[in-house]
């Protein structure tokens, strides 16, 4: 009797919408199930596609740390120390890339998903909760955000711009960078509604990227500025790699850290609360 309930209970109702018991209304422990998939989906015929697109944050560090460095020669950063430009914009493109990794797969991919393909309200016909459809499409994009840091960090050693062994960490850093867009990301991603509005990303993500402190150091923007940048995820990212990559690490390091563990649990939690909006009661 229980059991035919519980059936019941996660059966369509007229509008198609799923109603399931409370207790699974949001995780129900199948995120592996929607990672496998989309691991098999996205990159057995996309890798090559997938891989490549740590090239463009490459190709800026040449031609910007190594083309223009050589006339630059030093910087003197936010706290008043001399860095080699190479060093100095390397690590804030290597946010740059985990950022477009984890925000490629978590934007375009999960559209497609939800709007075109119409697989999520497949999947959460079943036992699927929300919770678990987002952390397995954020994990994929984990995959992407880690293949691109890993490959950057070897193109860093490559051209000695690795200054401290506290480097090493800024690959799982960059996980953590990735995780906290991805989850946002998909969040984002679940209010839009056609593909034209998939616009705005560039209208979001090419500015974060000129002024995060990029370039140049955050001093050189007007005071009230300089708090509107500090209040982007890109800068905190950036800051946390050049800390890592430069052996600078103290309390602020930390802070940086904390500010993505937040962003991925908000986000995480706002992605399923969507998904369930959209798809169950």
């Amino acid at each position: 009797m229980t059991s035919s309930a519980t059936q019941d209970a996660t059966l369509p109702d007229a509008q198609g919408l799923v109603r399931r018991p409370f207790r699974s209304s949001l995780y129900s422990g199948n995120a592996r199930a929607v990672f496998d998939r989309g691991m098999r989906s996205q990159w057995t015929g996309n890798l090559w596609v997938m891989v490549s697109g740590f090239v463009e944050p490459v190709l800026f560090l040449l031609a910007m740390g190594l083309g223009l460095g050589a006339l630059i020669g030093t910087i003197t950063d936010d706290a008043g120390r001399l860095v080699e430009y190479p060093v100095y914009i390397a690590p804030a493109l290597l946010a740059t890339s985990a950022m477009n990794g984890a925000v490629y797969d978590s934007t375009w991919n999960v559209f497609f998903k939800l709007k075109i393909s119409k697989i999520y309200g497949g999947m959460l016909n079943t036992t699927i909760g929300p919770m678990d459809v987002a952390l397995g499409e954020i994990a994929v994009a984990l995959v992407r955000g880690g293949v691109y840091a890993t490959g950057f960090v070897a193109v860093m050693a490559v051209l000695g711009l690795i200054s401290s062994w506290w480097a090493l960490l800024m690959v799982p850093a960059c996980l953590l960078i990735a995780f906290g867009f991805a989850a946002i990301g998909m969040a984002a991603t679940s209010f839009l509604r056609t593909f034209q509005q998939m616009d705005w990303l560039s209208l979001v993500l090419m500015p974060m990227f000129l002024f995060s402190a990029t370039f140049y150091p955050l001093s050189v923007y007007p005071h009230a500025i300089q708090w509107f940048i500090m209040a982007l995820p890109l800068w905190h990212g950036v800051e946390l790699l050049r800390a890592l990559n430069g052996g600078w690490v103290d309390w602020w390091t930390a802070g940086h850290a904390l500010y993505f563990v937040v962003l991925a649990a908000v986000g995480t939690w706002a992605a399923s609360v969507r998904l369930k909006a959209l798809f169950l009661r």
